[in-house]
């Protein structure tokens, strides 16, 4: 119809077409989430396409060879073609060679990538701020995550979710990867709320609210302003892979931006069921899924059902709120197909 449009002089040559300001981009396309996004293409963004590190002097940007394995980015780009690996080595795919042969050119299309997306993978970032986040992972480790999700409920998105961001190890190929902005789980201590959380958190006469270190500034928060507090108004304990945790829990602005973005992705994928792993009662599984299980599941998961030696999105993370949310948020027939197609595994 828009070419219609443009054929018929409907539409002006030049005339900008502006974003509303709540889209993520899917193979070039935008969809509404309903949530504040920036992409990595606006000024405030963070773009893991660029291979320079972000945040050091100019001169000193440029990507180089690491000089110590494993303390800076091994290669300039942070990303990867979807199942490039196996496609290389011939293990099982859901991409005939000729699909792929179109991808690697770029050539993602949508009905493609919805067949092959089934995985929603949530992250805590243990940084605090997404600005702290992306320099972590862009500048330092040499990772990337498609959406950052900062303390007020700004999402981030640095790169199309036809990417593979490399977040999720096994996982990679076949999900999308958030890292939320939170300063994570600890063992209890008799002492009281554990260091860094101590640190990052404070009290006043309303009750928790997250301080962010002065070295820090802003933080690089769009909120001007803003003051972030805990859904939740005491720090909450949990079991995480058999051991006790406590953390502080999300921002309800957080909890608002994520739920907005669940529905968006499960609705844009059919293949992404709107639930998280739950044991024979129903109930959230806190462990890892076994090998088996991993390879045929499908919806939302933590870091923590994937690795072992993970325990994020943590205790405090509350799996039936994001959930929940999103399923109300999805059209009756696409939050029906959601839950009988976790139901039927």
């Amino acid at each position: 119809m828009l070419v219609a449009m443009v054929m018929s002089g409907c539409v002006r040559p030049g005339a900008e077409n502006v974003r509303r300001g709540d889209e993520i981009m899917v193979c070039g396309r935008l969809f509404h989430t309903g949530a504040p996004v920036v992409l990595w293409t606006d000024p405030d963004g963070y773009d893991a396409y660029r291979t320079e590190r972000r945040f050091v002097p100019w001169k000193d940007a440029a990507w180089s060879p690491p000089g110590t394995p494993g303390r800076s980015p091994e290669t300039p780009a942070r990303y990867g073609v979807r199942f490039a690996g196996a496609l290389a080595s011939g293990a099982p795919s859901p991409l005939s060679a000729e699909d792929f042969e179109r991808i690697r050119g770029g050539g993602w299309d949508l009905p493609t990538l919805q067949r092959t997306v089934d995985q929603f993978v949530i992250h805590y970032d243990v940084c605090g701020t997404s600005r702290q986040c992306f320099r972590v992972l862009h500048d330092i480790r040499g990772l990337s995550i498609h959406f950052m999700l900062d303390i007020d409920g700004t999402i981030y998105q640095t790169l199309d979710l036809k990417e593979r961001a490399w977040h999720a190890t096994t996982s990679n190929d076949r999900s999308i990867g958030i890292e939320i902005a939170n300063m994570g789980a600890y063992k209890p201590t008799e002492a009281g709320v554990p260091a860094p959380l101590d640190r990052w958190y404070a009290c006043d006469e309303r009750g928790w609210y997250i301080k962010l270190p002065e070295t820090m500034g802003d933080g690089g928060i769009r909120t001007p302003g803003f003051i972030g507090r805990p859904a939740r108004g005491e720090p909450v304990r949990g079991m995480i892979q058999g051991t006790e945790l406590v953390m502080f829990d999300l921002t309800p602005e957080q909890y608002d931006s994520l739920i907005r973005l669940t529905a968006a992705l499960c609705a844009i994928f059919p293949e992404l069921p709107c639930d998280y792993p739950r044991d024979s009662d129903g109930k959230l599984l806190t462990d890892v899924l076994p090998e088996d299980q991993m390879a045929t599941y499908r919806g939302l998961l933590g870091h923590y059902h994937m690795q072992k030696n993970k325990i994020d999105p943590g205790p405090a993370f509350d799996w039936e709120r994001v959930v929940s949310g999103a399923r109300k948020r999805l059209s009756p027939r696409e939050s029906s197909t959601s839950a009988n197609l976790q139901s039927s595994k």
